[in-house]
């Protein structure tokens, strides 16, 4: 056996599952010292909590282990460390133990084990519960090594002093009562439960739901099977009794929350003289989902949603789910821009998620802002980041048809406002097109004045930003188009206008009502149930639409591709059109697009367009022309240079592939078959000339 000065050389072990046991686990007794004769492992410190909802689902003993006792040490508080000095230690205990009220329930016993009624260790109505479990463990976050976790089993089965089981299956006495089952209902049921009453759903709609899942799945079989009245009403009365405003103090009201819910935050830093304040918050549930739709999919951001009328802007990261809808997975919210500080929290954030599945990978990063720091990104997701242009897109087109009133005007205003973004019209230089711009709309004075305060001074980093990223195509923006959309119904209802000032309140708004809501969406898409519920204004977007119109209601004459039809699916008779079919700045004639959204009719014949290859290149493909024929008409002349353009053209090619699979999945516009041709030729070229 080691000695505990030995533990340092045992195995980290991080079992690839989302919640593990001591089972799954090999444990090494540890020689003398005061936890002679325990077994001992170590894990990261950062699955400490899945090992416990692990242990909690032992099938023999189903248990609820609670925290005991806990202790903390600052870092620095100790010169010379034990091997097991600890950061923090937390002794876990079976909540059917340490005390016994079994026989002191039914008069008998000497009631030695009863603990008094109050004061330290007493746990009032909880006395039914206690049945002398001894099954305990200690978990030390070690003072050496602060990113591991040793965890000491001191009594790794359940039962009494009598060395008998006293719950679960194998306890004769607990067969046809509670105690077969674990003693509280579990985190997944309170969840679903405090989501179903934030979106409104009542007290007897919960009860009658929850049993007739329960009489689905053949009747009882665990402790969540039992829910009661008194359980949802204990949560309806948190809920009821719960208040965003923890201090009078906003940021005192922050920091008390992210103490009590440290589980939820990847992320937090104060606001002070010289760094903003940042925090950034991802629930259980949230996790869950950028587990499931990110793997292998995409990540996209919503950047700067609230700088006029929240204290701090908020951005959330999205994941599309299997009807194409955008799906929250996580909030940052900070007094700077979320771009800027981007390298301090994103990598906390892909470690939780590689923490939970090491083979999670992601496809593609969809940054809605140029200025995000990209290579951070890519770092951290080892994905391509995409530039997602559907802010500037709206914020453009809402503008044009808010400011100027003639339709012909606003269609031939937004085209050239594409040039200007691509810069194809001109060569590279943008303020020539952006000057072009201006002297052929002079006359729409209030336009020009909004893009010269609003756009002007950072179209140079949009421009740039178009030429060194792919750009996404239009389906995404309009599931990213439909989130903001409902994030901003939701958010800015008036009755909320005094709170806008509060961040706690914005907290506290983003992780009960609006989390639920979105809950509700992939629990009623998973199970059928509630479907009169959901807000029928955001259960699809453009995106789902536009994959339900069939190819013969699109009417796309290839000798004029100034515009395209779309027959109407609800009115035969009516045909809507679409003006620069094939480009991201493509307009129509349909409601929704006249008051500056993206309709399914465009999406439509922009997938359309790219299958059949027949309308213009899209921009953003012949800007990466324009840079290839540049490089084939300029080959260098130094051969160190030379071998390493090789190197870099045959990466492109992959690069390109690996974008034309994105594209298949929704998520690409893919670059017209002669780039690729001229790719081809492009890697010939360069041994010839070697």
């Amino acid at each position: 056996m080691p000695r505990m000065e030995d533990i340092l050389s045992l195995p980290v072990q991080d079992p690839p599952c989302a919640e593990f046991s001591a089972a799954q686990m090999k444990w090494v007794k540890v020689e003398g010292g005061r936890q002679g004769g325990d077994d001992i492992a170590l894990i990261p410190f950062a699955r400490v909590d899945d090992f416990v909802k692990g242990e909690s689902s032992n099938a023999e003993c189903p248990a609820s282990f609670r925290i005991e006792s806990r202790r903390k040490r600052p870092e620095g508080s100790i010169s010379k460390p034990r091997v097991d000095g600890y950061l923090e230690y937390t002794l876990y205990w079976c909540s059917y133990g340490p005390e016994d009220y079994r026989d002191s329930e039914s008069g008998m016993g000497d009631g030695s084990n009863i603990k008094p009624a109050s004061g330290k260790g007493s746990r009032p109505g909880r006395r039914h519960m206690m049945r002398g479990c001894l099954c305990h463990f200690t978990v030390k976050r070690l003072y050496t090594r602060p990113l591991l976790a040793l965890i000491i089993y001191n009594q790794r089965k359940h039962v009494d002093k009598t060395g008998a089981p006293c719950h679960g299956i194998l306890d004769q006495d607990a067969v046809g009562t509670r105690a077969m089952y674990a003693p509280r209902i579990s985190e997944e049921l309170r969840q679903k439960v405090m989501s179903m009453l934030y979106v409104g759903i009542s007290l007897d709609t919960v009860i009658q739901h929850h049993m007739e899942v329960v009489q689905g799945h053949g009747g009882p079989h665990n402790r969540d099977d039992f829910l009661t009245r008194n359980d949802v009403r204990n949560m309806e009365r948190l809920i009821r009794n719960s208040s965003h405003e923890l201090h009078a103090s906003d940021e005192c009201s922050i920091k008390v929350w992210v103490q009590r819910h440290q589980k939820h935050v990847f992320y937090f830093q104060e606001n002070s003289g010289s760094e903003p304040f940042i925090v950034g918050i991802q629930t259980e549930w949230q996790l869950q989902q950028m587990l499931l739709y990110g793997h292998n999919g995409s990540i996209a951001s919503h950047s700067t949603f609230g700088l006029k009328k929240l204290k701090y802007p908020l951005c959330t990261l999205l994941v599309f789910d299997s009807t194409h809808n955008a799906i929250p997975v996580a909030w940052v919210i900070t007094s700077s821009f979320v771009g800027q500080d981007v390298h301090k929290w994103i990598g906390l954030l892909a470690e939780r998620v590689h923490t939970k599945d090491p083979r999670w990978r992601l496809n593609a990063f969809l940054v809605d802002d140029p200025s995000f720091e990209v290579s951070m990104i890519r770092e951290v997701f080892q994905c391509r980041v995409l530039l997602c242009v559907w802010h500037i897109r709206r914020a453009w087109m809402r503008s044009i048809l808010k400011k100027c009133c003639n339709f012909d005007v606003q269609r031939e205003m937004f085209k050239h406002l594409g040039w200007i973004l691509y810069c194809t019209r001109n060569g590279p230089n943008a303020m020539d097109a952006i000057e072009e711009f201006m002297q052929v709309f002079v006359d729409q004075c209030a336009f020009m004045n909004y893009f010269k305060i609003r756009w002007l001074p950072t179209i140079e980093l949009w421009v740039n930003g178009v030429r060194s990223l792919p750009v996404a195509s239009p389906e995404p923006h309009a599931a990213i188009e439909s989130y903001h959309l409902r994030l901003k119904s939701k958010l800015y209802n008036e009755q909320h206008a005094n709170s806008w000032a509060r961040v706690d309140w914005l907290i506290h708004f983003l992780t009960t009502e609006f989390h639920s809501s979105f809950w509700l969406d992939q629990y009623s898409v998973e199970t059928g149930y509630f479907e009169n519920l959901r807000d029928k204004s955001f259960v699809t977007n453009a995106w789902f639409h536009a994959v339900h119109i069939a190819d013969v209601d699109v009417i796309l004459d290839e000798q004029n591709l100034e515009l395209a039809k779309v027959i109407s699916q609800t009115d035969r008779s009516l045909a809507y059109t679409v003006w620069n079919p094939g480009s991201e700045f493509s307009l129509c004639d349909c409601h929704w697009s006249r008051v500056g959204n993206l309709c399914k009719h465009v999406i439509k014949v922009a997938v359309l367009c790219k299958n059949r290859q027949v309308a213009r290149p899209l921009l953003a493909a012949q800007v990466y022309r324009q840079t290839l024929v540049s490089l084939l008409q300029n080959p260098p002349d130094d051969p160190l240079v030379l071998e390493h353009a090789i190197l870099h053209a045959t990466r492109l090619q992959q690069d390109i592939k690996g974008l034309e699979d994105l594209s298949n999945n929704g998520l690409l516009q893919p670059l017209p078959p002669e780039i690729n041709s001229q790719l081809a030729d492009n890697v010939l070229l360069f041994p010839r000339l070697h």
